[in-house]
């Protein structure tokens, strides 16, 4: 699969493109602005682009009218062809968010049973009680996601509901040549659907990815041969940041090791869940971090780790946003992308993982943890890279049996001996791929 090889961009377009945040549909062209940033995205490293919901909504795009028409907001059907014509032409793979658990009060099936209530045909396509009344006064009671009533619950267990959903993933691979898919709410949605959704694609493109968004639980439930391809790793995303926070790494290693390590128990040796520090629903790095110094550091176990890395916008060159000051400003709008020190830097690691088999196929070996220091071990045949971060502000001298005399730091192109010791700098990160 594709996905295991590549590194994601995370791009919310009705953020980036600054569109209102109510939907008053105003048609423009705004999404057009996205193929500019293709460029930057393939210099980044990148090589697949997980775009949030771009689909007609009440609001923030997860509220969806349309499946089948672009939110005016941002553009047309032909725009949003156009920029996916430009992100494959600089080799960049598209997935679009899926948003099939709930839709928007304004989708068009929910408003023919408002006016028309039990003689609507498709009353049965929402969890609807006609004896009660909803906050609005609709004349009837349904249940919304997770009691947000704005979001109108699907009931994806009808087949009509599951077929039109379908034929609209069928129309947007037709219409946008579409890669992938990323499934908002995962773990919500009903197994069946999943399992049908997974057929459906794989015969529209073998090679089409489903990456399902999970929160807690065993990740197995969703990540399977009949359901999704992998799942957003939240348990490492608060591994990643609270271990630098409270200087103790022994918390993402209990987390690594307890997802990919050697032991039978271990829950997702050879699965390759989506990884991140940040995305659209939680606060930015670079604010979550307490020392900006360990950004890198971040990065580094991110690119190192097993899994698929994913980047934000913005993230990578250490834009700010604090979830506490709400969801509007973890996605805002930007003319044009930005390149500083902390986008080298990311760009070199991003480049030395998509480059290396052992870091996108390897498997997992701690070779050494303290609490400001980590070293471990991906491996393949014919390749053997070891991944070493120091979280201090001294210098660290590193013993340990690297297998090896010499290695080739794949971030920075440098011949690095082991005789000795290796010593690992303030605020470091090193992929050494084994020479001898």
């Amino acid at each position: 699969m594709w996905a295991e090889e590549s590194v994601f961009y995370q791009i919310y377009p009705l953020g980036l493109c600054g569109a209102p945040w109510v939907n008053d549909g105003v048609q423009t062209h705004r999404i057009l602005e996205l193929g500019s940033w293709a460029g930057h995205i393939q210099k980044l490293g990148a090589n697949a682009v997980y775009l949030s919901p771009l689909f007609d909504s009440d609001s923030h795009g997860y509220d969806t009218r349309d499946y089948r028409r672009v939110d005016p907001r941002l553009g047309t059907n032909e725009d949003l062809a156009q920029v996916c014509k430009t992100f494959h032409d600089h080799g960049i793979r598209v997935v679009l968010d899926g948003v099939f658990n709930h839709v928007g009060r304004g989708f068009w099936a929910f408003r023919d049973v408002q006016e028309k209530k039990w003689d609507s045909l498709y009353k049965d396509w929402f969890h609807i009680d006609f004896g009660g009344n909803s906050n609005y006064n609709d004349g009837f009671w349904y249940e919304g996601w997770e009691g947000h009533y704005e979001l109108v619950k699907l009931n994806l267990q009808n087949p009509a509901v599951a077929d039109y959903l379908l034929d609209c993933v069928k129309f947007w691979a037709d219409t946008f040549d579409i890669d992938g898919l990323r499934l908002d709410v995962a773990y919500c949605l009903d197994r069946g659907f999943l399992a049908r959704l997974r057929q459906f694609t794989q015969a529209l493109k073998p090679d089409f990815f489903l990456v399902g968004e999970t929160l807690h639980g065993d990740y197995n439930q969703w990540v399977n041969d009949q359901m999704c391809h992998s799942c957003t790793n939240y348990e490492c995303y608060k591994g990643l940041y609270s271990s630098l926070n409270s200087m103790n790494l022994f918390e993402i290693g209990h987390s690594l090791r307890r997802q990919f390590g050697a032991e039978p128990w271990c829950l997702y040796r050879g699965k390759h869940l989506l990884s991140f520090v940040d995305n659209h629903d939680v606060t930015r790095a670079a604010s979550i971090l307490t020392n900006p110094k360990h950004l890198p550091v971040l990065y580094g176990l991110l690119f190192g780790m097993p899994g698929i890395p994913c980047l934000y916008y913005g993230s990578e060159w250490g834009v700010r946003g604090e979830k506490s000051q709400g969801d509007q400003a973890l996605r805002p709008a930007f003319a044009a992308p930005e390149w500083n020190e902390l986008t080298d830097i990311l760009s070199a690691m991003a480049k030395a993982r998509r480059s290396s088999p052992a870091l996108c196929q390897g498997d997992y070996k701690e070779v050494l943890l303290t609490n400001r220091q980590y070293i471990f071990q991906r491996q393949v045949e014919g390749e053997r890279v070891l991944v070493a971060v120091n979280a201090d502000e001294a210098p660290f001298t590193a013993h340990f049996d690297a297998g090896c005399g010499l290695a080739t730091d794949l971030i920075t192109g440098e011949v690095h001996d082991f005789g000795g010791g290796s010593v690992l700098e303030p605020y470091s990160v090193a992929f050494w791929k084994c020479e001898r």
